[in-house]
């Protein structure tokens, strides 16, 4: 049974905790307005955001670690790079990653503005980090979207440096506390706030609606309903990692035995995700790519749990692409979604790679219930072959920046529940 109390009860929370998190960045912008563009405002605020995250938590977890063994006044931060040294082998196996004391973010803030060319500081900072994780392939590339010696910023490099230490000490003031203890899905939410900050579709990107936490929480909860335990967790079009990572917060980490597993073609969200799941310590295996015409995990077992939030009506090859017309994934309902609208193309992906024993719980736009064609004999299959377990109907006003209201399908190999509709006030 789901409990809605407990959801509710974050979402003063989480409400709080993006309100204040927002006022910050709208400052930062302010005070950056016409020195920096709106998109690479973004990748530099993401970029130097991402670089005090990974620093405090390893050396909250170095420092925690001493502790625990006796060394009370044992602080990471403050010793030499020769001295931490022989702490690399224990961070490099924790954590998968290793920064010098000197190059962790609190102490280059402090000498930021020292520093003669302190982008080509930052730039060495973040090689140094993906090469010491060279045994991690996730690792890799995590920096790439963050290009620190843009013009954009500032053509000449006394003004850039300036800029730079300017986001250096007001990241350092946003109010986000410790990160595993924050409510809200830090940089999926700050990717969608500075993405309505200058776009005008706000939450929307290329067909794509950022979850909000409540709305992931709840697919969760659907997901593993009566079961405590589950082996991996799915997500065909993952973004930032929010869905996934509310298994963590609901059933806990240790009973997510496999670990995560998901896929998104956006490379900035991608990296996003990434980081996510880096900075949670999680078993996690994330690819780039699109997941309808390229899709990974193909040799992995079906999964137990898979939830999603696929872009709405995004085009797709649908039949002028023969291989997917006889893929295995979409074959057996004898009919391809659209190209104009591969809605139930993502429907369909998932019921292909879901366990016998296994819960979907995918978010899409009603329409997708109602229109006719070749999606009307997709559903017809779903529901002859007793594959629906649910449609839940979902209230207006849910996601950022839009009115519309969106449903829950719920999927099940052997659904023992008749088919119904369920409307929520």
């Amino acid at each position: 049974m789901i409990d809605a109390k407990k959801i509710d009860s974050t979402c003063s929370e989480t409400e709080h905790s993006q309100t204040a998190l927002h006022a910050a960045i709208w400052r930062i912008a302010s005070d950056l307005r016409g020195s920096i563009d709106g998109w690479d405002f973004r990748q530099y605020f993401l970029g130097i955001l991402f670089y005090r995250i990974i620093s405090e938590n390893l050396n909250s977890y170095v420092n925690d670690t001493k502790r625990e063994a006796g060394e009370l006044n044992y602080d990471y931060a403050a010793l030499s790079d020769n001295e931490a040294e022989s702490e690399r082998n224990l961070i490099l196996k924790e954590k998968g990653f290793f920064i010098r004391p000197s190059k962790l973010f609190r102490n280059v803030r402090k000498r930021a503005a020292n520093f003669i060319n302190l982008n080509e500081t930052l730039e060495k900072v973040f090689n140094n980090v993906e090469e010491s994780a060279q045994n991690r392939a996730n690792m890799k590339g995590l920096f790439e979207f963050f290009n620190l010696n843009s013009n954009k910023i500032n053509a000449a490099a006394a003004q850039r440096k300036e800029k730079l230490v300017k986001l250096l000490v007001t990241i350092d003031d946003l109010p986000i506390g410790n990160y595993d203890d924050i409510s809200i899905d830090l940089f999926g939410d700050v990717y969608e706030y500075l993405m309505s900050m200058y776009d005008a579709n706000a939450g929307r990107f290329n067909g794509e609606y950022f979850t909000p936490s409540k709305v992931s929480e709840l697919l969760a909860r659907i997901a593993v309903v009566g079961k405590t335990k589950v082996n991996k967790v799915y997500d065909p079009t993952c973004g930032s990692g929010s869905l996934l990572l509310k298994f963590a917060k609901v059933m806990g980490e240790d009973n997510i035995r496999g670990g995560y597993y998901g896929q998104e073609i956006n490379i900035t969200t991608y990296n996003l995700c990434r980081i996510n799941m880096l900075l949670h310590g999680v078993n996690y295996d994330i690819a780039h790519g699109d997941t309808l015409i390229n899709p990974h995990h193909q040799g992995a077992e079906p999964f137990e749990v898979i939830v999603s939030n696929p872009p709405y009506s995004i085009k797709w090859d649908g039949n002028s692409n023969p291989l997917l017309v006889n893929d295995i994934r979409f074959s057996p309902a004898g009919a391809l979604a659209p190209k104009s609208r591969a809605d139930m193309a993502f429907v369909m992906h998932t019921l292909s790679w879901l366990a016998k024993n296994g819960t979907a719980a995918i978010i899409l736009h009603p329409s997708v219930m109602y229109r006719n064609g070749a999606e009307q004999k997709i559903r017809k299959y779903l529901i002859d072959n007793n594959y629906v377990d649910a449609v839940i109907q979902l209230p207006t006003d849910l996601f950022y920046g839009t009115t519309i209201s969106v449903c829950i399908l719920v999927l099940k190999k052997k659904s023992s529940i008749a088919k119904f509709y369920l409307s929520t006030p």
